[in-house]
C-alpha cells in the first residue's frame, strides 16, 4: 500500500495535520476539528494509502509557506494540491480558490457561481469536507446575514483568520 506522509504543525491559530502524497498536498487541516474520521478516511480510501508520520521537502515548504502567511508575510501559496473528493466537492474547492484574500464571499454566491442557488447545502457540505483549510480558503464564506457561518477550526479561528487577511491590506 502506498502512503501518505503526515506530520502536525503547530500554529499560534491551532494545530494543523499536513499531509503528502507523490508530492502533492493532500491536506492541510484542522487536527481536532469535528468529522477528523471522515476526512481521513475519504484521503486514505480515495487515494488507496495509509497515513505514515514522516516528513519531506514539500512539507517543509507547506510550512514555511504557512509561517510566513500567519506571520503577515504571504498573500498566495504556490504549493501543488491534490484534492481528493467527488466531482462536485473538487468544483466548490475551486470556487473557494477564486475568493481573493481579504475578502469573503457567501455559501449563496458560491453556489450561483459554480451551479445554482438551489445546492447551497450541498455547497455546505463540501466546504466542511475541505481536507485543505486555509490554502483552498474555505474560512472566506460567511452566511448571507453576514453571521461567520460555520468553520473546522472553530468560530474564533475564522475569525482570526479573516482579521489577519484584512490587515494584510492594512
Amino acid at each position: 500500500m502506498t502512503q501518505i506522509n503526515i506530520q502536525y504543525f503547530k500554529t499560534s491559530f491551532g494545530e494543523l495535520i499536513l499531509g503528502e502524497f507523490n508530492k502533492q498536498l493532500c491536506m492541510c487541516d484542522w487536527r481536532y476539528r469535528k468529522r477528523r474520521r471522515q476526512i481521513d478516511g475519504r484521503l486514505i480510501k480515495g487515494i488507496d494509502a495509509s497515513f505514515v508520520e514522516k516528513n519531506n521537502d514539500l512539507l517543509d515548504q507547506a510550512k514555511s509557506q504557512l509561517d510566513e502567511y500567519f506571520s503577515y508575510k504571504r498573500q498566495h501559496f504556490n504549493l501543488p494540491v491534490l484534492t481528493v473528493g467527488t466531482d462536485f466537492q473538487k468544483s466548490v474547492w475551486a470556487g473557494l480558490m477564486k475568493i481573493p484574500f481579504g475578502e469573503t464571499s457567501s455559501y449563496l454566491s458560491l453556489a450561483k457561481s459554480i451551479s445554482s442557488d438551489k445546492v447551497v447545502r450541498a455547497v455546505g457540505s463540501a466546504i466542511g469536507a475541505n481536507a485543505l483549510s486555509i490554502i483552498i480558503p474555505c474560512h472566506r464564506i460567511i452566511a448571507s446575514n453576514g453571521s461567520l457561518g460555520g468553520y473546522a477550526g472553530g468560530l474564533k479561528t475564522k475569525e482570526k483568520l479573516l482579521n489577519l487577511e484584512n490587515d494584510l491590506f492594512n
